[in-house]
């Protein structure tokens, strides 16, 4: 599992589901435990994942030779191909190029913008880069013969793969289902908010989700998605109807997680404030790490190339002179820092955004990563020693190794998700 799971900045605003029912005990609908069929409500959202972006070719395997069509033609047609056909689909000056075949889409201009969809003849029989999946696709120009490229398929269809890729296979069937209620409730939100400007609404990573198509979907994984189909976590507005809400979750949390206001700098909101989960993750080997010691020259061109990245006004920060917690939270995990250069400049940043600017350009370099926010922080003369570390991600939300020690204790996932998200409730969405 990767170390940050929701990492993405924006507005925590709420929406209303419509037609919402409170959860019924023992639900059971959706996606089957079947690699090639899914049985899905009619109703649920198609979540449109963005898998590859800005590359200048694919390779694709069709099984059966699949329908295509640009948004520059009126009606779909085969794909001239043989069964089992692979091969390398780009974007040239005269328009798509599948294999040996030019399907076109320049502009009267001579220049190619039209998007070309790709109806797969059943599910996984297309694959992208050796990977298949659900649903169909969108190949969408973005200038210099680049494109993206749009996996459109029904949420719980997309969940199968999610919830096996942000979880242990070993892990109980319950701490599945809670993962399954919170990672939908999370695909939603975001096709409802930022999806709605926008020619897709996830990525296909830890920007998001993790989503790996069908290979990374698991028999456990299908039928924890089946057996929640359709609910989501909501909480009530002030006139008492239930909306729903980034639903945040990370790896694990330390023993004390943090709210999305102080991770994120998000609007407050009851089911996203912070916990003192009483040491509930002391299984996770990141419960407790360090130190991490990371030379001042180093830090200081992370924070300046962080601070470039985001326009935040660290970019102009000269050689690190220390720094110090400047604030926790009810429970002791810090959750701002202060950053103090030789010029004696200040840089206040959150938790997270500290976080960031730490591991910016870093990649997998070990011992030169924070796992998270939770750390002591000891300033030498031309060093940094991140000590005492806790938890893994932003832990804000769900946790999910305190969601498998509530699985073993014995709780239902019902319970596993209220608990991590207080004050909230599950509701039917669809």
């Amino acid at each position: 599992m990767g170390p940050d799971r929701r990492s993405r900045q924006g507005p925590v605003t709420t929406l209303l589901l419509c037609a919402a029912l409170i959860y019924p005990l023992g639900c059971t609908s959706g996606c089957t435990s079947s690699v090639n069929s899914t049985a899905v409500s009619p109703d649920a959202p198609r979540i449109r994942v963005r898998l590859l972006s800005a590359v200048d070719h694919v390779t694709l395997a069709c099984g059966v030779p699949p329908l295509y069509q640009l948004s520059s033609q009126p009606a779909a047609q085969a794909l001239n191909c043989p069964n089992n056909a692979v091969f390398t689909l780009s974007l040239t000056p005269s328009g798509w190029q599948a294999g040996n075949a030019t399907l076109g889409g320049v502009n009267d201009g001579g220049i190619p913008t039209a998007t070309l969809h790709v109806q797969p003849d059943h599910d996984g029989s297309v694959s992208v880069d050796g990977i298949a999946y659900r649903g169909r696709f969108r190949f969408i120009p973005i200038g210099n013969n680049k494109f993206d490229v749009i996996n459109d398929v029904d949420v719980d269809s997309y969940l199968c793969s999610v919830v096996a890729k942000e979880m242990l296979p070993t892990w109980h069937e319950e701490s599945f289902k809670a993962q399954a209620i919170v990672a939908r409730t999370y695909a939603i939100y975001e096709k409802q908010t930022v999806g709605a400007d926008r020619y897709w609404d996830v990525y296909a990573d830890t920007r998001s989700q993790v989503y790996g198509g069908i290979p990374g979907e698991s028999a456990k994984s299908r039928l924890a998605v089946s057996e929640t189909a359709g609910i989501v976590v909501a909480a009530p507005d002030a006139n008492g109807y239930p909306r729903i809400f980034k639903s945040y979750f990370s790896s694990c949390c330390g023993g004390i997680s943090q709210s999305a206001a102080d991770a994120f700098g998000e609007t407050y909101i009851p089911p996203l404030t912070d916990q003192d989960v009483h040491a509930a993750c002391r299984a996770s080997p990141r419960f407790s790490w360090g130190p991490i010691v990371i030379d001042k020259t180093t830090l200081t061109k992370r924070f300046q190339e962080y601070g470039k990245r985001r326009d935040h006004s660290v970019k102009n920060i000269g050689p690190i002179a220390r720094i110090d917690v400047q604030s926790q939270n009810r429970w002791g995990r810090p959750v701002r820092f202060v950053v103090t250069d030789t010029r004696n400049e200040k840089y206040s940043l959150a938790g997270e955004e500290f976080r960031w600017a730490v591991n910016f350009g870093a990649g997998d370099a070990p011992n030169s990563t924070l796992w998270s926010s939770f750390v002591k922080v000891i300033s030498d003369s031309d060093q940094i020693r991140f000590v005492d570390g806790h938890g893994w991600g932003h832990g804000a939300g769900m946790c999910q190794w305190c969601a498998e020690k509530r699985a073993e204790d014995g709780l239902r996932h019902e319970d596993i998700v209220l608990t991590a998200f207080p004050s909230a409730t599950l509701v039917r969405a669809y």
